[in-house]
């Protein structure tokens, strides 16, 4: 009791914007849609000044993992998704496809061989099915999934929870969502304080109002990746490399993302010998650069390292493998530079040069020459820069995905939650000026139901405007920005 009442003497202020955040993220979550363009404007503005004034007024800049404030900010991260819980999604109809695979596999179905459209038209004995067919849509009903093994076993998980209805089924997967959210805490605390970064910069991504809305709220995945992705660089840090490679594996098993991160870890296993990484962590001593033969010795671990990713994620897909599943979903993964637009930048200036010069959406093309660009910028950063810490890791990781994101025909809001949390290792900071901004993406979906359903082009410049300005000011000018 005395440790309530301290927190209530001296957290007051704290604990009123703490209670307006619930407030309004009750509101969010159960009585806004989509649709509703100025309500979702002005609660999730209102949330990111809220946001903003529980991290100024609990003593953010000065907390300590064991201070009353670093404290408030973990309790409130977790209440905050708990305010969620008996929630149904409202800005994304994806929920609906994870509880349709999870029911598949339950029923003893591979659901990488048939789609929803083929299913839904047998005796099937899929609970509910044509209410998730339904709420799915046309266009996830028509495609294959391709959602990764792990992922998958999640949806079955969340199908586990009691009630055999849709919002069990949210409820287990938003728990699961949650405890990933936790262990992101966790370990990035941890990996902050071994970094010597101030551990409250987690909160930068687990109290972010975008986070906790698109991941909790809205049921995406992306947040059991950044655990694993997290958990892998920590293991990576204090030297064991092993774990770390199986750790990673989970990762791309949930969503394929890190795959692309891979080259990058060259030049840390070429640049510093493995066991002088981890002797470094447990004497706190340096270590010259390393001579040609420790290099020999660490591209054969970089190779041993690839083989534990290769062989953990081949023992994931293992189960559901056939070679009528490599075409699915080699298919599925290539509608997303061939057929998917939505939320691009730079690929839509050149779809309008296209058209001015063809007549024609060249995304055929496009769709195919943006992935290769990114492909060598990828290996630009692989080779030329010498990503030996996790510091320097975590910010060419950021870049290359980011540049990624720039050249993508498709960038869902959810997409840039890795960007988010990256940033925290690094001094960069424009990936929290894109979450806060990436709610004018969601502007678009005012045309669903309506004969016009194509995106307003003034509103994703202006987007991207304020992000290209944040990532000019800081990437190419050099300058910090007061955050």
């Amino acid at each position: 009791m005395l440790g309530l009442s301290n927190i209530y003497k001296h957290k007051k202020t704290t604990l009123l914007f703490i209670a307006l955040s619930c407030l309004l993220y009750v509101w969010f979550a159960y009585f806004t849609q989509r649709t509703d363009t100025l309500q979702l404007i002005l609660l999730y503005g209102t949330l990111f000044v809220l946001g903003y004034q529980i991290l100024k007024t609990s003593g953010f800049h000065t907390s300590t993992s064991l201070s009353t404030g670093f404290r408030i900010l973990v309790i409130a991260s977790v209440l905050f998704r708990l305010l969620f819980l008996f929630a149904t999604p409202n800005l994304s109809q994806d929920f609906y496809r994870f509880i349709w695979d999870g029911h598949m596999l339950l029923e003893g179905f591979n659901p990488y061989l048939y789609t929803p459209n083929y299913v839904i038209n047998w005796n099937t004995s899929i609970p509910l099915a044509q209410d998730l067919y339904n709420g799915m849509g046309a266009l996830s009903a028509s495609h294959y999934t391709n959602y990764p093994p792990l992922n998958q076993l999640c949806f079955v998980l969340g199908n586990l929870f009691p009630g055999n209805s849709i919002l069990s089924s949210v409820i287990g997967m938003r728990l699961l969502i949650i405890a990933a959210d936790i262990g992101t805490l966790y370990f990035g605390k941890k990996l902050l304080e071994a970094l010597k970064l101030p551990s409250n910069r987690i909160f930068w991504y687990i109290l972010n109002p975008f986070i906790i809305i698109e991941l909790t709220g809205n049921l995406h995945f992306e947040g059991v990746m950044i655990f694993f992705l997290v958990w892998s660089l920590y293991l990576l840090h204090k030297g064991y490399w092993k774990c770390a490679a199986v750790v990673f594996a989970c990762s791309v098993s949930v969503k394929l993302i890190p795959l692309m991160f891979l080259p990058l870890f060259f030049w840390w296993f070429t640049s510093t010998s493995l066991s002088d990484q981890k002797n470094s962590q447990q004497k706190k001593i340096s270590y010259a650069e390393p001579n040609g033969l420790s290099t020999f010795a660490g591209i054969k671990k970089l190779t041993v390292f690839y083989t534990i990713v290769g062989i953990t994620l081949i023992a994931f897909f293992i189960p559901f493998f056939s070679m009528e599943f490599i075409n699915n979903y080699s298919k599925t993964v290539g509608l997303w530079f061939n057929n998917f637009e939505f939320n691009a930048s730079i690929y839509y200036i050149l779809r309008a040069i296209g058209y001015s010069i063809t007549g024609y959406n060249e995304i055929g093309i496009i769709g195919k020459i943006l992935p290769l660009i990114s492909v060598l910028v990828i290996l630009g950063f692989s080779v030329l820069k010498k990503n030996n810490s996790i510091p320097k890791l975590s910010t060419s990781t950021l870049m290359v995905f980011t540049i990624y994101l720039f050249l993508s025909t498709t960038v869902h809001p959810w997409y840039i939650a890795t960007l988010v949390m990256l940033c925290i290792f690094t001094n960069y900071r424009y990936p929290l000026i894109w979450s806060v901004v990436i709610l004018l993406s969601y502007l678009s979906y005012l045309g669903i139901g309506t004969a016009d359903k194509s995106e307003n082009l003034w509103i994703v410049a202006l987007e991207y405007l304020i992000v290209f300005s944040a990532f000019a000011w800081e990437v190419l000018l050099k300058k910090r920005l007061p955050i």
